[in-house]
C-alpha cells in the first residue's frame, strides 16, 4: 500500500515482525498488545499519510523530530524551545500521543507550519487504558510511562523510512534516553533536552553509572562536583532510589539515563549565571563538548508572546480575582505558597502549615491541591476548620488553578514558599523573589541545594514528602523573610537581572541557542 506521495507503507505483519522486545515476562500478552498497537499505527499512517508530505521543507533548513515526555514539568519547556527553533525557520515535527495533543494548541496556533506525528500510546500493564500523561498517575507512574513509550521505537522507524524528507536529528526529553538507540538505528544524532538543571544532570550521571556506590549509604558524597556536595540518601532523586538491578523496567530507566550523556549534545532550561560551573563540569569532566544553556525558556516561549495575564481557559475568574486582590497589597508584603501540581499534603502538614501562616501574621496566597473525596476525608489537602475566617482579609486560599507566573511577578509578592521543582524554581528566579524551600521528592533536594548554598536566594524551612514543619519555627521564618533587608532578597533581585540578561541580544542563553541551531544546520544532507 502506498501513501499519497507514492511511498510504500509496510504491512501489519512486517511491522509486527520488527517490534521491539520490551523484556516483559508475559510475552504472549505482550505480543498480542504489540500486534494490535502496530495494526492501529499502520491504519493511522494509511489514512493520515498526507501529513508525511506536509513535513517536507523547501527552505533548506534542517528537519528536526522533537519528542517531549508527557508530564507537566517536561512538556512546556521543550515546547518553548520548539517555539524558538521554529522562529529560526527550522522544519519541525513533534511526536505526540492523542490525549497530549491539546497541549500543543498554543504552539501550533503560532506556528501552523509545525507538523505533528501522532502515534497511539502503547499499552502497559501499569498504565491504565486511556492514561497518557504522568499527571494522571502521580510520580510513581514515571517509569511505567517511560517503558511504555520505549515501544514506540519501531513505529517511529517505519514513519522515518516512509518520509520523503526525514529528520536529520532527534531532540528528546531526558526521560526518553532510549531514543539514542533509535537515533543510531536511523543514523541521525540525538540531542538530549533537560527540562531540569545541569546540577541535577551531573548527579544523575554519577548515580546511574554506579548505583552501588550511591545506594545503601546514609550520606552520599560527590567529591568531583563543584563544592563537593553531600546528600542524605533519601534526598537523592526518588526514581534513582527505587532502582533494583533485578527489575527489567529499572534497567530500561538506567540505560536511558546513561544514554543522556552519550548523546551528541545536551540542551538545558537553565542559564550560565545560574549553573555555569555545572555546564563547565559537563564539558571538561564528563566529556560533553556540546552543552547549551538556553533558559529560562519561560522568557522565550509561547506564553511570553501573549498579553494575557491569566489562563484564557480559566472560567472561574479566580485568576483575575487573585491579581486584583494583590493590587490592594503593599509592595513585597505577600507570601505565595504553592507546591506544584502533584503534591497533596497530608493532615499533619496542612495543620502545621496553616498554623505557621496564621502565627506569622503575614499576607499570603496559598494554592491548595485538593484530592479525591476519600483523600479529603482522610485529611489530605484539607484546610483546617475556621482557618480562613481567622486570617480574615490578609490571606487567600485557592483550591483550583492559579496563575503562578503573574502572581510571582506581581509587585506585592516578595517571598515564595515552594517545593523547588525546576519550573517553579526558574519562575521564582525570574520574578526576583526570595524562596522558602520545602523540597519533597524527585529533583527538588538538588534544586534546593542550588538555591540555598550556591545562589544564596533561599532558606530551607522543611524537607521530605512526609516532613512536618514546626509551626512556630515556620512562622518565624516567614516573618523574617518579609524583612526588606534580608540578604536572600538582595541576591534574588541580582539573580533576576542575570536571568533577564541571559535572554537579551548577546546574552549567554541566546548565544547558546544560536550555537545549537548552527549545529543542527550543519546536519543538512546535500
Amino acid at each position: 500500500m502506498a501513501n499519497k506521495s507514492g511511498n510504500r507503507l509496510r504491512s501489519p505483519s512486517c511491522l509486527s515482525a520488527t517490534f521491539v522486545n520490551s523484556n516483559t515476562k508475559d510475552l504472549d500478552t505482550k505480543k498480542l498488545h504489540s500486534h494490535l498497537f502496530l495494526l492501529s499505527l499502520y491504519l493511522f499512517l494509511s489514512f493520515h499519510s498526507s501529513n508525511l508530505t506536509m513535513s517536507t521543507s523547501s527552505n533548506g533548513k534542517p528537519h528536526i523530530l522533537v519528542f517531549p515526555f508527557p508530564a507537566q514539568g517536561h512538556l512546556p519547556p521543550l515546547l518553548d524551545l520548539t517555539h524558538q527553533l521554529s522562529l529560526k525557520d527550522l522544519t519541525i515535527t513533534i511526536l505526540i500521543t492523542p490525549k497530549n495533543l491539546p497541549s500543543l494548541t498554543p504552539l501550533l496556533s503560532l506556528h501552523p507550519n509545525i507538523q505533528t506525528l501522532i502515534l497511539p500510546f502503547p499499552s502497559h500493564p501499569k498504565v491504565p487504558p486511556g492514561v497518557e500523561n504522568v499527571k494522571d498517575l502521580g510520580n510513581h507512574g514515571t517509569v511505567p510511562v517511560i517503558c511504555a513509550m520505549a515501544n514506540l521505537q519501531e513505529p517511529i522507524i517505519q514513519w522515518f523510512e516512509s518520509h520523503p524528507n526525514p529528520p536529520v536529528a532527534i531532540l528528546s526529553d531526558f526521560f526518553l534516553g532510549w531514543t539514542l538507540q533509535l537515533a543510531k538505528r536511523i543514523k541521525v544524532p540525538r540531542f538530549t533536552f533537560f527540562s531540569s538543571g545541569a546540577f541535577l544532570s551531573c548527579i544523575l550521571h554519577y548515580c546511574w553509572r554506579n548505583p552501588g556506590t550511591y545506594l545503601g549509604r546514609p550520606v552520599v558524597d560527590f567529591p568531583d562536583l563543584p563544592n563537593s556536595p553531600s546528600f542524605r540518601e533519601d534526598n537523592l532523586p526518588s526514581t534513582f532510589r527505587r532502582y533494583t538491578e533485578s527489575d527489567p523496567e529499572m534497567q530500561i530507566m538506567r540505560n536511558g539515563m546513561i544514554a543522556n550523556t552519550e548523546s551528541s549534545g545536551v540542551v538545558f532550561n537553565s542559564f550560565d549565571a545560574l549553573e555555569g560551573v555545572y555546564f563547565h563540569h559537563l564539558r571538561t569532566r564528563i566529556g560533553l563538548p556540546r552543552v547549551y544553556g538556553v533558559g529560562p525558556l519561560s522568557l522565550l516561549g509561547v506564553a511570553a508572546h501573549s498579553s494575557n495575564r491569566v489562563n484564557p481557559n480559566d472560567n472561574s475568574g479566580l485568576g483575575s480575582e487573585t491579581l486584583g486582590w494583590l493590587d490592594g497589597c503593599p509592595a513585597g508584603s505577600v507570601l505565595y505558597v504553592c507546591f506544584g501540581s502533584q503534591k497533596l499534603l497530608n493532615r499533619q502538614q496542612m495543620e502545621a502549615l496553616a498554623s505557621g501562616l496564621e502565627q506569622s501574621r503575614t499576607r499570603f496566597v496559598w494554592v491548595v491541591k485538593t484530592g479525591t473525596e476519600q483523600q479529603v476525608k482522610d485529611g489530605y489537602g484539607a484546610v483546617p476548620d475556621g482557618f480562613e475566617e481567622r486570617v480574615g482579609g490578609r490571606g487567600l486560599v485557592i483550591r483550583t488553578w492559579a496563575p503562578q507566573v503573574p502572581i510571582l511577578s506581581h509587585r506585592a509578592v516578595g517571598v515564595f514558599l515552594s517545593h523547588c521543582g525546576w519550573n517553579s524554581t526558574l519562575e521564582g528566579i525570574v520574578a526576583g523573589v526570595m524562596i522558602l524551600a520545602w523540597p519533597m521528592e524527585a529533583d527538588q533536594f538538588v534544586d534546593a541545594m542550588l538555591l540555598v548554598e550556591d545562589m544564596g536566594v533561599a532558606v530551607k524551612v522543611c524537607e521530605g514528602a512526609d516532613g512536618v514543619p514546626d509551626s512556630a519555627e515556620l512562622a518565624n521564618a516567614i516573618a523574617e523573610s518579609m524583612s526588606l533587608d534580608a540578604p536572600q532578597k538582595v541576591k534574588a533581585k541580582e539573580l533576576k537581572e542575570k536571568a533577564l540578561e541571559a535572554v537579551k541580544e548577546g546574552g549567554s542563553s541566546l548565544k547558546d541557542l544560536d550555537e545549537f541551531v548552527k549545529e543542527l544546520e550543519q546536519l543538512i544532507v546535500t
